[in-house]
């Protein structure tokens, strides 16, 4: 049960992270919820990036432990 729960943040945190990169791309004014950080748009698709790449992790992880955990 609780690798469910990690692989569903980790899915989250990927849509999130993807869902604001692209957006940021396509309008670098519009910031979302990273408005409040300091850097401009460099800053902003740096931690959008980063929030695609530790989501996947996290994501891959849980699965791979929930799969091992069953059997």
């Amino acid at each position: 049960m609780k690798y469910d729960i990690f692989q569903g943040l980790g899915v989250v945190l990927l849509a999130l992270g993807a869902q604001g990169a692209i957006r940021q791309l396509i309008d670098h004014d519009n910031a979302g919820l990273l408005g409040w950080l300091p850097g401009g748009f460099a800053a902003g698709i740096t931690v959008h990036a980063l929030a695609v790449v530790i989501g996947a992790i996290v994501a891959s992880w849980a699965r791979g432990a929930g799969k091992a955990a069953k059997r």
